[in-house]
């Protein structure tokens, strides 16, 4: 295998050193050789530590015991780890509780240039964001990290498929300020009415500055492609700032070196005369990088400078002086000088408001449909009724779709029963519903359902959970959740709090707090997952067994 990968590797390289991208570098910067020389080994594996988990600081002591490292630029809440190894190629023991850790929701494996569009728009707790092209949902994840559990984050993805995993992703995560919908970018609908405290757009682009961990790019890039690209990243980024409300912070990233993808996008969206260039401030002051491109090259596919075909204007290096000067507020972050991938993000300050005229007509009532059954909808009378028997009382904010109850934020429901508009804000419609929005999941699944009734409570929920309901929880002694997480499953008479009638699901506290979700029968039978017990091992130093593959 060993060899084969060598084999491999030295292909790319040649493919490498004779790439349109290396040639079209050496228009973009100078000394591209050195640019080379960092832009063609593998990256190492980077982790950020979720800091909503009360195991955080036995983590982050247990990635230090590894020999991982902290990134010293992130200044987010949690923290952002470097290993010791490259990305996919952990062993052993560090391997399977590496993947429990990610599985679980503790850490989340991301690049780490990829952290950086969150630390510069900088969410605070209360805030709505938008994430208008979120899968796989890293940056979701991260900037529900900076909200807790206050504000919203609506986390859109177009394509099924990549729903499908920013969901999974989001739901690892257990966060109950995420909101995730599915809808065109371009056509992202009005939601807040008053705009939206800050945007992410990290576009589709050609990905030229991931080289390290693509090393197909290096025969496939063109510059053409990025030419392909750049009308929607131009409208996407449009979009996001007639959704930005006045004050509001636009961020727009991408991981390519391409300054139509950059610099001629942030300039197009610059002369419209709504947004203006910022530095990205404080929070990103220690990144190893480099100012904006106020002047760059078109380029034909054979990396040469285009001095034949005619362009577009608003792909030529603006002549504004006024937005010139914004551009060297933009980051260009150079593989070889942070010693991972390349990227390129922007800062935008919405500074004037949409100009909505005429008065506002009520949305005609026969066109006003209710949501389908596949939306989330807020729990009944009958389901509070149900729940107050089995918990005790019932959290605000708790909403059912299919099989689950899920549990989220203030602003998630204020968000829904909140009135809108559309065609540019002359129509309204009415509250207590989704649409326009098609939403595909929110918050933090708090319990699961079975033929219609309450089946158990989620381990994930439960510590959360536990300041504000009280029906199942069963106080015990260490050693029992010990035992269980050892593989033995205890009797109920081992349990002596528990009744004889005592059945169903129930979530045992131990005298340190964790909460384990069981099964009560005549045994006691764990309802968590083998990630979960594979980390609970090792935070409470039980013999450690590997995760089973699956």
């Amino acid at each position: 295998m060993r060899i084969i990968m060598a084999s491999r590797e030295s292909d790319w390289r040649r493919e490498a050193e004779n790439s349109i991208l290396l040639k079209s570098v050496s228009h973009w910067r100078e000394k591209p050789e050195r640019w080379f020389r960092g832009s063609y080994n593998r990256l190492p594996e980077t982790v950020r530590v979720n800091p909503m988990s009360e195991e955080k600081d036995w983590v982050e002591s247990w990635l230090s015991g590894i020999g991982a490292n902290r990134i010293p630029w992130f200044s987010g809440p949690g923290s952002a780890w470097e290993m010791p190894f490259e990305r996919g190629s952990a062993e052993e023991e560090v391997k399977s509780l590496m993947a429990a850790l990610h599985e679980t929701g503790r850490i989340t494996r991301q690049e780490a240039v990829s952290m950086l569009p969150v630390l510069a728009l900088d969410p605070t707790p209360g805030q709505i964001i938008l994430d208008l092209c979120a899968s796989p949902g890293s940056k979701t994840t991260q900037i529900c990290e900076h909200l807790g559990d206050s504000g919203a984050v609506i986390a859109n993805e177009v394509i099924s498929g990549r729903v499908n995993t920013l969901v999974t992703n989001v739901q690892r995560h257990a966060s109950r300020a995420v909101l995730v919908v599915q809808h065109d970018g371009r056509h992202m609908p009005r939601v807040p009415g008053s705009g939206f405290d800050g945007v992410l757009v990290d576009v589709p682009c050609t990905g030229s500055g991931t080289t390290r961990k693509n090393p197909d790019v290096w025969g496939k890039w063109r510059p053409s492609s990025g030419r392909s690209l750049h009308s929607l990243q131009y409208d996407l980024l449009s979009r996001a700032i007639e959704l930005t409300k006045p004050g509001g912070r636009v961020v727009y990233s991408t991981c390519s070196l391409d300054p139509i993808e950059n610099e001629a996008v942030v300039a197009r969206v610059v002369a419209g005369g709504k947004v203006r260039v910022v530095p990205c401030g404080d929070s990103l002051s220690g990144v190893p990088s480099k100012p904006g491109m106020a002047n760059w090259p078109l380029l034909n596919d054979r990396g040469e400078l285009d001095t034949e075909s005619e362009s577009e204007e608003y792909l030529l290096p603006t002549k504004d002086k006024t937005i010139s000067s914004q551009l060297n507020d933009c980051l260009r972050v150079w593989n070889d000088e942070i010693g991972g991938g390349g990227f390129f993000l922007a800062v935008l300050e919405r500074i004037m408001e949409e100009d909505v005229s005429g008065s506002i007509d009520p949305f005609p009532s026969q066109k006003t449909f209710d949501d389908p059954e596949s939306f989330p909808q807020p729990i009944d009378e009958k389901r509070k009724s149900e729940l107050r028997e089995v918990w005790g009382s019932v959290p605000t904010n708790m909403w059912s779709r299919g099989k689950s109850l899920l549990w989220s934020s203030d602003e998630i429901r204020e968000i829904w029963g909140a009135q809108r508009t559309r065609k540019s804000g002359r129509e309204l419609i009415p509250g207590d519903r989704w649409r326009p929005l098609k939403v595909i999941h929110l918050g933090l699944i708090a319990a699961r359902l079975r033929k219609g009734r309450l089946d158990r409570t989620v381990s994930r929920a439960a510590r959360r959970l536990r300041e504000e309901i009280s029906g199942p929880f069963v106080n015990v002694e260490e050693n029992v959740i010990d035992d269980i997480l050892r593989g033995k499953e205890p009797l109920r008479t081992d349990i002596s709090s528990l009744q004889d009638t005592d059945r169903g699901s129930r979530i045992l506290v131990g005298s340190r707090g964790y909460c384990l979700a069981v099964w009560v029968g005549n045994r006691v039978t764990p309802m968590v997952s083998q990630s979960e017990r594979t980390v609970m091992r090792g935070v409470r130093d039980l013999s450690f067994e590997p995760k089973e593959e699956e």
